[in-house]
């Protein structure tokens, strides 16, 4: 395809160290996971991160964990302020962990939540928010972190999409009490599957690692803070304390990890030229809504909403697309409330959720590399301004 929506990020570096592990025949976690995971942490500025198998079960094991605090755990019944895109399995754990889902449209413009609705979402049961920042683009992290500090509410960063995005300075992904990202292939760096939870507080660390593992304590210190190590290890090896998951992930995945975060700035920054390219074909171009950029994105992808306004034809556009050899898909997961899984959530909107079904209905994205696209760009520009007019 001329311009895909995701191609691989892997060189010789990466081939290398999946014959290292093979070469080890240690296949489980191990080694290379641990060095991961340091290595994670450390670029984030973060005292932990624990790898798992995917963004989705790093989102999974970061609500399991806000249950099983000693003090102020999560319980069934409680609220949780959501923004109204974003992918499936950022709202699946809260539903399976029994909380009711406080709906907030997103903003037309950046497309992550609009914060100006965060009070009108609290309520009596309200006990955390989950911050998305979508595609690369930093939601208005700093602020929804105040508002949860100030209510005594957890903040929980699902930061999937937007690896090496930042804030003021601060990273993505380092504003919650607890945050998860995503290394699946389509991602800015990729495991094969692959995801982290990266929190500062020791005992969320522990749960999680505890989460991870079918909530035995064979991971842990032995000066743990969530239990208390027995003399017998003939049964402290199997001792569960937790009722967690199996969501391990393997060597080989730990391995190239390693590889790939080395090359995450140079990636990062070839993607924002590319953004930079894309933000100057499409601004002030009033058919289009692009993304307005918050702090410094990592620029996922180039997201496009149909103004409506401008009268366009989604179907039109997407077969110019198509003719073009460009491929398309829908903004993350779209609008949550618009897929029939709604039906077995407890849930409330705020509103309407007027721009989230907007760009649910008109809006698409195209993908972003860490090389250079202006061939590929300037094709969108051509095809998408003879097929608006």
């Amino acid at each position: 395809m001329f311009y895909e929506l995701a191609v691989s990020t892997w060189g010789p570096e990466e081939i290398a160290a999946i014959q290292r592990v093979i070469d080890s025949d240690r296949f489980t976690i191990g080694p290379n996971v641990a060095a991961f995971e340091k290595a994670f942490a450390a670029y984030h500025n973060r005292k932990y991160a624990v790898m798992v198998n995917s963004g989705s079960s790093a989102n999974l094991i970061a609500v399991a964990a806000l249950f099983y605090k000693k003090d102020r755990p999560l319980v069934r019944g409680d609220e949780v302020i959501v923004p109204a895109i974003s992918w499936a399995t950022t709202y699946h754990p809260l539903q399976q962990y029994g909380l009711k889902l406080k709906i907030v449209d997103v903003e037309l413009d950046s497309i992550n939540m609009d914060c100006r609705q965060l009070e009108a979402a609290m309520g009596p049961r309200t006990r955390a928010i989950m911050g998305v920042s979508i595609l690369g683009n930093p939601a208005a992290l700093d602020v929804m972190r105040r508002f949860a500090d100030a209510r005594g509410l957890y903040f929980i960063e699902d930061n999937c999409e937007s690896m090496d995005a930042e804030l003021a300075g601060q990273k993505a992904g380092t504003f919650g009490h607890i945050s998860t990202f995503s290394s699946f292939f389509s991602h800015h760096i990729s495991t094969m599957e692959g995801g982290m939870v990266t929190t500062d507080d020791r005992e969320l660390f522990e749960l999680s690692v505890s989460m991870r593992a079918h909530g035995w304590v064979r991971d842990l210190p032995a000066d743990s803070v969530i239990f208390d190590k027995r003399s017998d290890d003939f049964y402290e090896a199997y001792r569960f304390i937790l009722p967690g998951y199996n969501v391990r992930p393997i060597e080989l995945s730990g391995a190239i990890g390693v590889e790939q975060l080395k090359k995450l700035p140079g990636m990062t920054a070839h993607r924002r030229k590319n953004w930079a390219l894309f933000q100057k074909l499409f601004t002030g171009d009033n058919r289009f809504i692009i993304q307005r950029e918050n702090g410094k994105s990592s620029a996922f992808s180039f997201t496009i909403v149909l103004n409506p306004e401008a009268e366009l034809s989604r179907p039109k556009i997407m077969a110019a697309l198509k003719d073009a050899d460009i491929g398309y898909r829908i903004i993350t997961g779209g609008c949550i409330t618009r897929h029939d899984v709604i039906k077995h959530y407890d849930y409330a909107c705020v509103d309407g959720l007027p721009n989230a079904n907007l760009a649910h209905d008109q809006g698409f994205f195209v993908g972003n590399h860490p090389f250079d696209l202006t061939p590929q760009i300037e094709r969108l520009r051509d095809v998408l301004d003879r097929a608006a007019r």
